[in-house]
């Protein structure tokens, strides 16, 4: 029996110390580790959601994710009835073409690019849409233009103040997201030391190309299976499943995050297919599991996710 074989199951939480409920679940022996996701949060806020943590530090490792090439939105608007946005970074694609919202839930047609992230449509969405918030585009001409160079670095100017921030309060465990290139490693172990620990989030087609040809297991790199961005940019919804068994096929430390038990949302007993979904998942050798953040929100939504996963893991 290997030390994996050996090792508990790891259930991870997406949480911010200003939670209501942080302190509850930072204290709790069946979590293992907190996810910190700053995505929708200024620099301002970010440094009261610091303060918070030093006052209370948690008993389990906390680690920052860190925001790279994703196309996040800045600036929303309209024009002649049309919705308007503005993104973090530059892009290019064939127009029109179509342009995934709320994790593929909605849609709207992208009609035209200004000066390479200005996205003006025709009409809009169904659901509004706010600073801060993810979108995908599939169409098969896209190129996502930051990070091309070593010169053109992979984070925004905004990310990069957050980098400092963290740094500087004394984190040395990160996620790293939308990783699809070595360079993109590289560039920030430069920034954090090499000694940090990183857990790298495979969110694209990219990012499985990345680690089919590139990426070489270090005893500081986790690859984590990040579902919530993967399943909606791979081709086909199928197509999961394959790549749910290359990542731990090349680290057998793998995280697999988000789309777990979303059942409970709607039900404090969980579906059968979400059961079976965590034990097919521990099956092919998943130790490490991630809750997401729609689940993590709301105290009970999160104290049911917990229970489950905790037997779960006693029977498995």
């Amino acid at each position: 029996m290997t030390e994996l074989d050996k090792k508990v199951d790891e259930l991870l939480v997406t949480m911010c110390p200003s939670f209501t409920h942080f302190n509850r679940f930072a204290h709790d022996d069946r979590v293992s580790g907190i996810r910190f996701n700053s995505a929708m949060i200024t620099l301002d806020e970010l440094d009261r959601e610091l303060d918070l943590l030093a006052k209370n530090p948690p008993d389990v490792p906390v680690y920052y994710d860190v925001k790279s090439r994703q196309m996040r939105i800045i600036e929303v608007g309209t024009q002649d009835g049309n919705l308007v946005l503005t993104l973090n970074h530059p892009i290019a694609v064939d127009t029109p073409c179509v342009v995934l919202f709320k994790a593929g839930a909605d849609v709207a047609l992208l009609n035209r690019i200004e000066n390479g992230n200005r996205l003006v449509f025709k009409g809009g969405p169904t659901y509004k849409l706010v600073p801060g918030e993810s979108l995908h585009i599939r169409d098969k001409s896209f190129r996502n233009l930051r990070g091309e160079t070593r010169e053109d670095n992979v984070f925004t100017p905004l990310e990069q103040k957050k980098i400092e921030k963290v740094k500087a309060a004394g984190f040395n465990k990160f996620f790293l997201s939308y990783v699809e290139k070595q360079s993109d490693v590289d560039i920030f172990q430069e920034m954090v030391g090499k000694d940090a620990e990183i857990w790298l989030k495979i969110e694209s087609i990219p990012g499985m190309q990345y680690v089919q040809e590139h990426f070489k297991k270090r005893d500081n790199l986790v690859l984590v299976a990040a579902r919530g961005d993967l399943f909606v940019e791979l081709e086909q919804p199928h197509h999961m499943i394959e790549a749910l068994r290359q990542i731990i096929q090349k680290d057998p430390e793998a995280c697999v995050g988000s789309r777990l038990l979303l059942s409970v949302i709607d039900s404090p007993v969980p579906s059968c297919s979400d059961l079976l979904e965590i034990s097919w998942l521990h099956d092919v050798g998943y130790r490490r599991m991630m809750l997401c953040d729609e689940i993590c929100l709301k105290e009970n939504l999160l104290a049911s996710a917990v229970a489950v996963f905790d037997g779960i893991k006693r029977d498995l």
